[in-house]
């Protein structure tokens, strides 16, 4: 099971990994380059909010 804690920073995560593959797409309609520049995103912003919003 995930705690609410982990279910926040995960979503917030998605939202801000979305927004990075979305902004990245439209400056340069590359998908391969917008994917994982998303997903980059998403693994730095999982660290980030794991730290910043604390229990």
């Amino acid at each position: 099971m995930l705690t609410t804690h982990g279910a926040v920073v995960f979503l917030f995560s998605v939202i801000i990994g979305g927004g990075f593959g979305l902004l990245t797409y439209a400056a340069t309609p590359n998908l391969p380059t917008a994917v994982l520049t998303g997903l980059t995103a998403v693994g730095a912003s999982l660290f980030g909010l794991r730290q910043m919003i604390g229990r």
